[in-house]
């Protein structure tokens, strides 16, 4: 691109000074060529003034004193009728231009000037016309070098930011040239590679948060086929496989949900729902795992609520409450279901230390964790929650108590179990 722009900057400047050029060369040609001849005539008009005034006055008329007061140094040939002529100066050799004038007395006064003199004058003309012309394509290239390396650069800063991008590196580089044209393409190309960037973190997130997600609902139904395996009561089995198909559906809408926030974190397909349904369905399927760790898990509160949002949903964030307690509390881990205002609220506690002063306020950030966890539990369990329209919150620390806000269905009629019982 460097050589191109050179090479048609130098034609352009070649091609002016062809044309100016030419033209200037003939003008100053004919110019120099008509002050020889003016000023060859003129002398020859000035000599025959002297001639007749010296006739006229019966002067001599003789070379030397012509010479002497016309100052003439061309060449001059007198013609006086009845007498010889008279030559001032040398004849000049070859091509000649001359300058003739008549006196009164019908003398004639020829002046010669050699034409190498006028082609001197030309050639001379011609030289610094050149060396015009020469600091002129000079000066062209000069300047097509440097327009070349202020377009040529850019471009290849560009290239590297698209390779770039080609590569793996979202980076945008932020970097401007002062050309409107090449200023677009920066944007465009930074613009594209901040949407490479966030498609590149949605899918490292969807990543991170379908190991977290599924990793809970596949250790309980590998839990259940181990139990199937085990046993021969043909009750037992069918009881463990209804178990394992249920966690199985569960799991379906698990990867369909991580794959539906994964396009847009903000879709939700919220209905009404019985919440104890679900959390029932999370005390069995948590039971066994908290059995064999020598603890509890046990429910209390308001029951029959109905609750908007997704179930599927709802069981994720439960869940990641529930392992939560497991991994990080202690003792008993208790659910328990309330009424505030328009809202269902399902409390998550247990008897442990609770959450770190210092990770309060930060415990629902990713990678967040008191312990050598992803961190991503809490994180994935809010956005979910969200999505619905709800809310997760810490509202205690010590001893922790988690708090899922969602919307409540309002019925025409008051329920008949408004009173909170405790349910094991």
């Amino acid at each position: 691109m460097r050589r191109r722009l050179i090479n048609s900057t130098l034609a352009v400047v070649l091609v002016v000074i062809a044309v100016f050029g030419v033209s200037l060369v003939i003008v100053e040609t004919r110019t120099i060529s008509s002050s020889a001849q003016e000023s060859v005539d003129s002398e020859a008009v000035r000599l025959v003034s002297i001639v007749d005034s010296r006739l006229i006055g019966g002067e001599p008329v003789n070379p030397d004193i012509l010479a002497e007061q016309s100052g003439a140094k061309r060449y001059a040939l007198i013609e006086i009728p009845g007498r010889a002529p008279i030559e001032i100066g040398e004849r000049p050799e070859g091509s000649v231009i001359s300058g003739v004038a008549h006196g009164e007395r019908g003398e004639t006064v020829t002046v010669q000037e050699s034409r190498s003199t006028v082609t001197r004058e030309v050639g001379r003309t011609l030289l610094i016309i050149g060396a015009v012309a020469l600091l002129a394509v000079v000066a062209a290239v000069l300047l097509a070098v440097r327009q070349a390396n202020k377009l040529a650069s850019p471009l290849t800063d560009l290239a590297e930011t698209a390779e770039r991008l080609g590569s793996g590196d979202p980076r945008p580089r932020h970097k401007r040239y002062g050309v409107p044209e090449l200023d677009r393409v920066a944007d465009v190309l930074d613009a594209s590679a901040e949407r490479i960037a966030r498609m590149l973190t949605a899918e490292r997130r969807l990543a991170a948060d379908a190991s977290h997600q599924l990793r809970t609902p596949l250790t309980a139904l590998s839990m259940r086929l181990e139990e199937i395996s085990v046993t021969d009561d043909l009750k037992t089995v069918k009881e463990e496989a209804h178990i394992a198909l249920t966690q199985v559906e569960r799991l379906t809408d698990v990867v369909q949900r991580l794959l539906t926030n994964s396009r847009d974190p903000r879709t939700g397909s919220a209905i009404a729902f019985d919440l104890d349904e679900v959390v029932k369905q999370q005390i069995e399927e948590w039971r066994p795992a908290y059995r064999s760790a020598g603890r509890a898990i046990v429910r209390s509160g308001k029951v029959g609520m109905r609750a908007v949002g997704t179930p599927g949903a709802v069981a994720q964030v439960l869940a990641a409450l529930i392992e939560n307690s497991l991994m990080h509390g202690g003792g008993t881990v208790a659910l328990r279901t309330r009424v505030i205002g328009n809202q269902a609220v399902v409390e998550v506690t247990d008897e442990g230390p609770g959450v770190p002063d210092d990770l309060g306020a930060r415990i629902f950030e990713r990678t967040i964790s008191g312990r050598n966890s992803t961190g991503i539990g809490l994180a994935v369990a809010r956005d979910l929650a969200e999505a619905d329209g709800g809310r997760l919150e810490l509202l205690q620390q010590q001893p922790p108590v988690f708090a899922l806000f969602l919307s409540r269905e309002v019925r025409s009629r008051k329920d008949k179990h408004d009173e909170p019982r405790p349910v094991r």
